[in-house]
């Protein structure tokens, strides 16, 4: 359907994002490798569906009217916006051999991605951490994570050479971002309840007394207070767990 679409539209709709100095853009064969990498794993999130997520990166970010396109040489295949900004990927060998980029008509530094899986059904206020395992060996797959300075928060440095190994790891520094402000996130999993201390809330931010100095590196300056971490490789909190959000 993309391929169709992207032939016929290709020499006007490019225009709208391409033309954008220094864009915002990621490595289309990169997240067809993280799309590759759910249909692998989506035993972790079996009723779930994949898509990626855009958010801003600096508070003053403008997310009304993004557009997003897969971009070549020969190829401007615009992608469908919700409007919760997620979208959806589906593979064209065209864009594959010409190392397509996936760029959406804001300029880098401006935004950040994640990829989102979400089990339908469950409360609005509740992920499941089986879905956020996924979106983490999918987001570190497909390349989604943004630079940082090494001595940002003094750990988040580790982080950037890792692929989805990394996810597997007791305490991985992956941020989640909520909806909207939070004041506690408790992980759930029948009679067993675990509230998450301050150190996996706000990015971590507790960890460090400097912490503000460098929030203008990190991709979560604008959502620092949505901003969390949870055991993703704590096997002894299986998949099906809920992870309750409680917002300020």
């Amino acid at each position: 359907m993309l391929a169709a679409c992207g032939a016929a539209q290709a020499a006007d709709d490019a225009v709208v994002v391409t033309a954008l100095r220094h864009p915002v853009s990621k490595s289309y064969d990169r997240m067809v490798a993280g799309m590759e990498l759910f249909e692998q794993r989506r035993h972790l999130a079996p009723g779930a569906a994949l898509r990626f997520k855009l958010l801003p990166r600096k508070r003053e970010t403008a997310m009304e009217g993004v557009e997003v396109e897969i971009a070549a040489n020969s190829v401007g295949i615009p992608l469908e916006v919700a409007p919760d900004r997620t979208f959806a990927l589906e593979r064209n060998d065209a864009a594959l051999k010409e190392k397509a980029k996936v760029v959406p008509n804001r300029k880098a530094g401006t935004m950040t991605w994640r990829a989102e899986v979400r089990t339908p059904g469950l409360p609005p206020d509740a992920r499941r951490l089986g879905d956020l395992r996924l979106e983490c060996e999918v987001g570190m797959k497909a390349g989604l994570i943004s630079d940082y300075p090494p001595s940002f928060f003094g750990w988040l440095d580790e982080l950037l050479p890792q692929g989805p190994s990394y996810c597997h790891r007791a305490e991985p520094r992956y941020l989640f971002f909520a909806e909207r402000p939070l004041f506690s996130v408790t992980l759930v999993d029948g009679a067993r309840r675990e509230v998450l201390s301050v150190d996996r809330l706000y990015a971590g931010a507790s960890r460090d007394a400097k912490w503000k100095r460098g929030l203008r590196y990190c991709d979560c300056e604008a959502l620092i207070d949505r901003a969390y971490f949870v055991p993703l490789g704590d096997a002894s909190w299986p998949d099906g767990t809920l992870v309750l959000l409680e917002y300020m």
